[in-house]
């Protein structure tokens, strides 16, 4: 099965994505592209490399995946507008799904603690069998 070019990468490592260590030769061959593509991402905003003291671009892992991430959606038919606005509304997306997943854990928190206080509050039942008989008033109805 042809693997689907639209398809959004994995992310990166968490302890690998903030470090910006390629240059930007480095960078264009690890995204498959010429290195003047990678000035004019830069241009257009749709990367943003680090920059050394001396001003020269150093790309993370994060900045690559990026890259590719836009090759795909170029290659799909998607202009650099488009692509620019596919990859704000995933950035968007991500940031919604990490706050839901932090509202429910609260939510969850919530409901685990209302529970333990009733808990708390529960008394035990005696039981006992209990043998009931109809009153003569009763056993009319």
């Amino acid at each position: 099965m042809a693997e689907d070019p639209t398809r959004r990468a994995p992310p990166a490592r968490p302890t690998r994505t903030a470090r910006a260590v390629y240059v930007i030769s480095v960078a264009a061959e690890l995204a498959g592209m010429h290195p003047q593509t990678l000035r004019f991402y830069e241009r257009k905003g749709l990367v943003d490399p680090s920059r050394t003291g001396g001003g020269n671009r150093r790309y993370s892992d994060e900045d690559i995946a990026r890259l590719r991430r836009i090759a795909s959606l170029t290659a799909t038919g998607l202009n650099l507008e488009g692509a620019r606005r596919v990859l704000e509304l995933e950035q968007e997306l991500d940031r919604v799904r990490a706050e839901l997943d932090r509202v429910r854990a609260e939510a969850r928190e919530a409901l685990d603690r209302t529970h333990r206080f009733y808990r708390r509050d529960l008394m035990p039942l005696r039981q006992a069998t209990v043998l009931w008989r109809a009153t003569g008033a009763e056993r009319k109805n």
